[in-house]
């Protein structure tokens, strides 16, 4: 009876450890799959820790396409833990079904799933380029945008707290603008904002990851002058020195290679006796001859003839003619001329005219 005895014990240790993988099996919950973004979707079913069976999956779409295994597997240390979809493996309001195959020891065990709804397993990306505007009244407004396609599926909430505040104060908002009433210049407050899809576009409660805060206030706002005065530094102390050296070095470099440079910087007052230095020290003056005005030229300006002097004298009147002067109170004029020729005039008689 030892050698039976000894045959069972490990007959029955197997039975034992398939009966807890087939065990661990069947308590999984099942496959919950996640589609980020409308980007890529994963579909997952344990860890490392949980599974100790290997396990496959099988996905179709009802009334659209056959049958078929995952090609992307998650793995854990060399175990299955889910399933990676790309974007063109993904459909829509269609219904969508998995199978997950667990198989130890050579038997397989299938764990179904209930059929999914993709637009309802929709997580958008958190919102990003969150802005806080001052507007009047003491106001502010809080804007962001979302990576996720379609906007105008979205739904968002927003939450802030103050620096004084104990808890969150949490707020739905519609679009992708928050208006916050009243502000104490005296706190600084912190946002954060996140997003889901709304009723209109599917149904879920998955909402996206909080996005990056932003902070408005007192310690903000000096953080930020700090951070000012320390740009304002770098500029001031080595940004526009730098800058201007280079500047006069490049300048320096221009005019003293580049002689037109400095004439067209600095244009030079012309200086016109250079150019009247040979009519006054070689021509003397001559400005036909420093002209180069030819000689016969000159010549032929010069007058080539002699005007003679007539000379003109007056007589007196006849007796037979009563003066005039004895009709008047006037004394009489005579006019005295000489009637010698001159030897340079070209007439040889002198002429009386009556």
């Amino acid at each position: 009876m030892a050698v039976p005895s000894a045959f069972l014990v490990p007959v029955l240790l197997l039975f034992c450890g398939l009966g807890h993988c087939l065990a661990a099996a069947h308590s999984r919950p099942g496959v919950e799959c996640v589609l980020f973004n409308e980007e890529y979707m994963t579909c997952t079913w344990g860890s490392r820790e949980t599974l100790t069976a290997n396990y496959s999956l099988f996905y179709w779409y009802e009334n659209r396409s056959p049958v078929v295994e995952c090609k992307h597997y998650l793995q854990d240390q060399g175990i299955s833990v889910g399933c990676y979809f790309n974007q063109s493996e993904i459909t829509q309001f269609q219904t969508f079904r998995v199978l997950v195959n667990a198989s130890f020891g050579g038997r397989t065990l299938d764990i179904p799933s209930k059929p999914m709804q993709l637009q309802d397993l929709v997580k958008p990306a958190a919102p990003v380029n969150l802005t806080i505007r001052n507007m009047s009244s003491n106001q502010l407004q809080l804007t962001w945008t979302s990576p996720y396609p379609k906007a105008q599926c979205l739904e968002h909430a927003v939450k802030y707290k103050s620096n004084k505040d104990t808890s969150w104060t949490e707020h739905q908002v519609k679009g992708d603008v928050f208006s916050f009433p009243s502000v104490d210049y005296e706190k600084y407050y912190t946002f954060y904002v996140r997003s889901k899809i709304n009723s209109y576009c599917g149904s879920t409660q998955l909402w996206s990851e909080w996005s990056v805060p932003v902070v408005w206030g007192s310690n903000s706002t000096s953080k930020g002058s700090v951070e000012e005065q320390l740009h304002w530094f770098w500029i001031h102390t080595v940004l526009i020195p730098i800058a201007s050296c280079l500047l006069l070095l490049v300048l320096l470099i221009l005019l003293v290679r580049m002689e037109r440079v400095w004439v067209i910087l600095m244009p030079r007052i012309p200086n016109p006796s250079k150019n009247f230095e040979n009519l006054f020290i070689t021509h003397n003056g001559n400005f036909q001859e420093w002209a180069g005005v030819p000689k016969d030229v000159v010549e032929s300006f010069k007058p080539n003839y002699s005007e003679n002097i007539c000379h003109v004298c007056e007589l007196p009147p006849k007796e037979s003619y009563e003066p005039l002067w004895e009709s008047s109170n006037h004394p009489p004029v005579t006019i005295s001329t000489s009637s010698v020729p001159s030897e340079h005039s070209p007439y040889k008689n002198s002429y009386t005219g009556v």
